[in-house]
């Protein structure tokens, strides 16, 4: 009996703490969301003479932390701060302690306390790195009323959940100068999130300065590449901002630029090898069979490991078909005397020799989940990209390799490059039930949202990966069981616009490429038709005879529009709601969204066309003539048999793809339509 009171004493505890920290994250717009949040009924008011001090000497990652804290907080604000600049010889307003300053690798103490109080504000972290994250916790917090900007009273006590929260940027597709790069760093640490993960290798070119194998920059980059010093540059911004540096080198297959500059490391001496510019997984792979290929990289590894400091070092691995295996005599001669049955023991034989390389260089060796074979060692580790039933058993790559004792890391179901929605992503957990031991469990590091580059450029890479990689970063930072996808939607809505402070372009970019199409024309006719439609999702845009290749445009119609499309869900719910209620209460919200639709034909027809617009005349037309029908009949509730045959005309025109994008109110527009059928169609 006292067992059983006990544990519901436990249970009604633990329910009143969630139903708590769910009321407060209707109040504050955190995220990540924090692990415990406490308010009290205090208010620290931002003034002018606000200041900050830390116990340690006054330099580091802690002191540029407080003075870019500062900054933004002033722009936030518009508060000139008097003194501000961190004390060093009495305590401030905002005082932070740590223990020690952290070498950055998977076992950084992150965790911090914040607490506000009437007159000041505490944080405490065991290492610099916790300090920071509270910093950042700190600038969320920011409120106000009609008189002052505040600190309200809450105390924090806050960790992540996983070690590795990372972002993945594929820099060979398309490149990516470094100020984009660093733009990106900056929203990362903003977020919590701590890996960078710099994918430099690929079929459509080598990115590095090789000083060894110069040949690679010199003739596999296009002249775009990023020289050792600015490798160095940035490895050191990211470590400014407690964010690590994880390079990929792609090898064995997804070898074109390598070959293209190297072709004697082949596995097909007759093949013409030239940098590749289509999108796709293709043949051209290193020949496992020759010492040179192993004295090759183990000099390019032993070049490239200096410039990134972080115990791990990212080899790919993924893809190799091996088509130029399977033709080569002397890969299946050398198959046959090692006892290698498949492609996938070669491929096994190769890793290993690359993890020994790597090894004597301080490394661990990290590749995609296909590494993952019998005979690979558990030393290596585990990036898990793939979902059910792949992999060499059945289940889950990521549990898989955690039950066979690899570290691992997840990015199946955050893949970002294929335009799925932030819920989609949001409710993908990286352990989900699964039934894990303790030891088990600490063997999955974390997470990895993937941005891959086919499809974008620097005009467009920001809109591609914020805001969605906030709510991922929640995921990888905050209790399993913040999960409600409403709230997130809500929060993550004020912190996009953080991000555009900061320096993000994924929503003012928009507008720039709208007014690129019009020739800087008026562009609200293209605004209100990109708050409906969304690029084609799971890298659809490459059908239909239209193939996108490294130099075709992206700055078309469907890069100004972005996921999760402005103003598909309220549209949507309003509709809903209008449908539900005996009394369509909610008609005016849905007529105002309808009579913007109805006159937006107006305004294209003004626009001078070119034949970036002109493909949108239809989608425009149709759209205009299908909204103006169904907000009369909701007006005069009345509806005829040749004005729904209209409607449902346009319907199916709209429900084919325009330009590579697909209207996103269709589902509502159906429900709309047979909701006025059912009540308004006369006879």
């Amino acid at each position: 009996m006292k067992q059983t009171i006990l544990f519901l004493l436990l249970f009604n505890c633990f329910t009143e703490n969630i139903r708590s920290q769910n009321m407060l994250s209707e109040t504050y717009n955190l995220m990540p969301w924090p692990q415990k949040i406490k308010e009290n009924t205090a208010k620290f008011i931002i003034n002018s003479n606000i200041t900050i001090s830390i116990n340690k000497q006054n330099k580091g990652r802690v002191r540029n932390a407080a003075i870019n804290f500062l900054r933004r907080l002033s722009d936030r604000t518009g508060i000139f701060l008097e003194e501000g600049f961190p004390l060093s010889n009495k305590k401030g307003a905002i005082h932070i302690t740590f223990d020690e300053v952290s070498k950055l690798n998977v076992k950084n103490d992150e965790s911090y306390t914040l607490n506000v109080s009437d007159t000041s504000i505490n944080i405490k972290s065991k290492t610099d790195i916790g300090a920071i994250r509270a910093l950042e916790s700190l600038l969320q917090l920011t409120q106000h009323d009609e008189a002052s900007y505040f600190f309200p009273g809450v105390t924090i006590s806050d960790a992540p959940r996983f070690v590795w929260r990372g972002l993945m940027i594929d820099v060979s597709r398309h490149f990516q100068p470094i100020g984009v790069l660093k733009r990106n760093l900056d929203a990362m640490a903003s977020v919590k999130m701590n890996v960078f993960h710099w994918h430099l290798c690929d079929d459509q070119g080598f990115r590095v300065e090789s000083k060894v194998y110069p040949k690679l920059h010199e003739l596999a980059s296009d002249g775009l590449y990023y020289t050792q010093e600015q490798i160095k540059d940035l490895v050191a911004y990211a470590n400014n901002l407690g964010i690590r540096v994880i390079p990929e080198f792609d090898v064995p297959g997804h070898a074109s630029a390598i070959l293209t500059a190297y072709p004697e490391l082949s596995s097909k001496d007759d093949f013409n090898y030239t940098v590749e510019r289509n999108s796709g997984v293709f043949a051209p792979t290193l020949n496992p069979s020759k010492d040179i290929t192993y004295k090759f990289l183990g000099n390019l590894f032993a070049e490239m490991t200096p410039l990134f400091p972080d115990d791990y070092f990212h080899i790919g691995g993924d893809e190799n078909e091996g088509k130029h295996w399977n033709e080569n005599k002397d890969i299946q001669a050398f198959k046959k005397q090692h006892g290698l049955e498949t492609n996938h023991d070669l491929q096994t034989y190769f890793n290993i020799k690359l993890e020994k390389i790597l090894n004597k260089l301080g490394k661990k060796l990290m590749g995609w989940d296909e590494i993952m074979t019998p005979n690979m060692p558990t030393t290596a580790v585990i990036h898990s990209w793939r979902g059910e039933n792949e992999g060499f058993e059945k289940g889950s790559t990521l549990i898989n390799a955690a039950k066979k004792g690899y570290q691992t890391v997840l990015s199946n179901g955050y893949y970002i490059d294929r335009m799925l929605s932030v819920e989609h992503h949001y409710t993908k957990d990286p352990i989900g039930d699964a039934d894990l031991s303790t030891k088990e469990l600490s063997h999955i590091l974390g997470g990895e949202t993937t941005m891959w580059s086919e499809l974008v450029t620097s005009q467009t890479i920001d809109s591609r990966i914020w805001p969605r990689t906030a709510a991922i970063a929640e995921r990888f930072w905050s209790p399993q069981n913040v999960n409600n996808v409403d709230n997130m939607k809500k929060r993550l809505k004020n912190i996009s616009f953080h991000l555009e402070a900061l320096g993000l372009t994924h929503i003012k970019n928009r507008d720039v490429i709208l007014r690129g199409m019009t020739n800087n024309q008026e562009i609200t006719a293209l605004v209100t038709l990109s708050k409906i439609c969304e690029p084609l999702k799971v890298y659809s845009r490459n059908k239909n005879g239209t193939e996108y290749k490294t130099f075709s445009p992206f700055n078309l119609f469907a890069d100004a529009c972005v996921v999760d499309a402005e103003d598909a869900s309220p549209f949507n719910e309003a509709v809903i709601g209008f449908i539900n209620s005996t009394k369509n209460t909610n008609a005016t919200h849905i007529l105002s969204y309808l009579n913007v639709w109805s006159r937006n034909h107006d305004a294209f027809i003004t626009l001078t066309k070119n034949p970036k617009i002109k493909p949108l005349e239809k989608l425009s037309k149709t759209l205009s003539e299908t909204s103006f029908l169904l907000s009369n009949t909701i007006r005069n509730k009345e509806l005829s048999k040749e004005n729904l045959d209209t409607i449902n005309e346009g319907i199916k025109t709209l429900s084919s793809p325009f330009v590579d994008v697909e209207i996103v109110i269709l589902d509502a527009l159906k429900k709309l339509t047979n909701h006025c059928k059912t009540n308004y169609l006369t006879k």
